[in-house]
């Protein structure tokens, strides 16, 4: 079996355009994927066509050799477009694959550990930064059977806050925290906001609360910051989105007071890479808990992968919260019930791409989502 051409889909999500990728072979099964990457889309999937010399041709089936041949044809890539884009097509391998041996990629990747997977709800919040709109939703999405939510209650705040926006962001967490009680774990996301003394200020704030974590409190790819944080506060600190090398997360690890990393799936090199850094952290005594915040989509090929880790924590989920046409493009989307995601069984990933709806969601440049500017978290985008 060959590899004969690949085709791109632009979607456009109102927060953040996706991009779907079909792999077409001569034996006329097919394999989708995803290379979305949140604040850049034509660069990636311009980067992908770019790449075909690399991979039209090959055998999709000989899945380590193909990534070592872009690895090394794009120079020993690093950076997040040219690893997405190689990532795209190495998850697409494994859904061609899973489909040609009639078995799911959980499967070939040695089986399941567990039936379920928990997961915490992301996305939820898409309103005005008020307590009492936090405090409801809260419930509401507790209500859905979520025992963790995760938000970020800090505005448009950029290194520091001001007296009144930090009492506003603690009054938020402090209003969902009595809205679900202590049976509802709280995951605060800081998205690389902060200086070292403001996060630490606010980790200290925060420990009342009793959240499970205080994700990328400072610059994530500052990883000395980032330790700094987490030796000074009483909260776990979460980290690791944002790295696309195996380097970047032994060097996390070995600061020794990171103990849950989030790799992002699609940015850290697919199902590979994610179980030589889910192996890496069980060497470090570390969890995993892998940043997801795609379409249902990128959720199954995470939901293949951690059903397989012996040291996953935890799964980030947005699908529920999305608009709702994203479940009539895409079907097989992985079921969520009571706050966790079954592993489905069906061969390959199990999602199928409706092609010919896609068009009617088009790419919008407003398809963004810009985190330091005043209301992000309504996620209007262009809508």
């Amino acid at each position: 079996m060959r590899i004969t051409n690949v085709k791109t889909y632009v979607v456009g999500n109102p927060w953040k355009n996706w991009v779907f990728v079909k792999i077409e072979t001569d034996a006329g099964i097919t394999g989708w994927s995803e290379a979305t990457m949140g604040l850049s889309t034509r660069p990636v999937e311009a980067a992908i066509h770019e790449m075909r010399s690399l991979f039209i041709g090959a055998d999709p089936c000989r899945i380590n050799r193909l990534w070592d041949d872009l690895y090394k044809g794009l120079f020993l890539a690093t950076g997040s477009v040219p690893v997405t884009a190689m990532t795209a097509l190495e998850i697409g391998c494994w859904d061609i694959l899973g489909k040609a041996l009639n078995a799911p990629v959980h499967q070939l990747l040695g089986g399941k550990m567990r039936d379920r997977i928990r997961a915490y709800a992301n996305g939820w919040y898409q309103g005005p930064r008020d307590p009492a709109f936090f405090a409801d939703r809260a419930q509401q999405v507790a209500a859905m059977g979520y025992t963790a939510l995760k938000f970020d209650p800090f505005g448009s705040a950029y290194q520091y806050l001001d007296r009144d926006e930090e009492r506003l962001s603690l009054r938020i967490v402090a209003a969902v925290r009595q809205a679900v009680g202590d049976g509802v774990d709280l995951l605060i996301e800081g998205h690389d906001r902060f200086s070292v003394s403001t996060a630490v200020r606010l980790g200290h704030a925060l420990a009342e609360f009793r959240p499970m974590w205080f994700e990328t409190p400072t610059l994530s790819t500052d990883i000395a910051a980032t330790a700094e944080v987490a030796r000074q506060i009483p909260v776990p600190v979460a980290s690791g989105e944002r790295f696309t090398t195996l380097t970047e997360f032994r060097e996390l690890l070995a600061t020794g007071v990171i103990d849950i990393i989030q790799p992002e799936t699609l940015h850290a090199g697919g199902l590979i890479g994610g179980r030589k850094i889910a192996g890496l952290a069980e060497a470090h005594g570390a969890a995993v808990a892998p940043h997801n915040a795609q379409s249902p989509l990128a959720t199954l090929a995470n939901v293949h992968l951690d059903a397989t880790l012996p040291n996953v924590l935890i799964q980030e989920v947005f699908d529920d919260f999305l608009a709702p046409w994203a479940r009539q493009i895409l079907h097989g989307c992985p079921a969520i019930r009571d706050g966790y995601l079954e592993v489905p069984d069906r061969p390959g990933l199990g999602i199928e791409v409706d092609e010919a709806a896609l068009a009617a969601y088009p790419y919008h440049e407003k398809h963004f989502l810009r985190l330091f500017e005043a209301g992000w978290e309504r996620r209007t985008g262009g809508r």
